[in-house]
């Protein structure tokens, strides 16, 4: 009688440390999905205020879907140099079609 009991202890502490397990590596990947999610959302922001700021158009607005589709944060790192040394929002837009190809 005693083991069964034993073994029924051991088998609910595996159990709960299953449960703990789960949800601490749930935890963990959420945040890291949340801090992936935030440095995509800063990097299109971030294109966004320089082509707002060098070239004073909406068409930048405009361009926040397209951005906001781009998943590779390295693209978007890409983008903002363009932004930042484009001749015109003409030049962006078609670096911004190259690069969705």
């Amino acid at each position: 009688m005693q083991e069964s009991s034993i073994v029924q202890y051991f088998s609910e502490k595996s159990f709960e440390q299953g449960i703990e397990q789960g949800i601490e590596q749930g935890i963990e990947q959420g945040i890291e999905q949340g801090i992936e999610q935030g440095k995509k959302q800063y990097a299109v922001e971030a294109i966004l205020a320089v082509l707002d700021v060098r070239f004073q158009t909406d068409v930048a607005e405009k361009l926040k879907p397209f951005l906001g589709a781009i998943d590779d944060l390295q693209r978007l790192d890409q983008l903002h140099r363009v932004a930042a040394r484009a001749s015109n929002i003409d030049e962006f837009t078609q670096a911004l079609l190259n690069l969705e190809n």
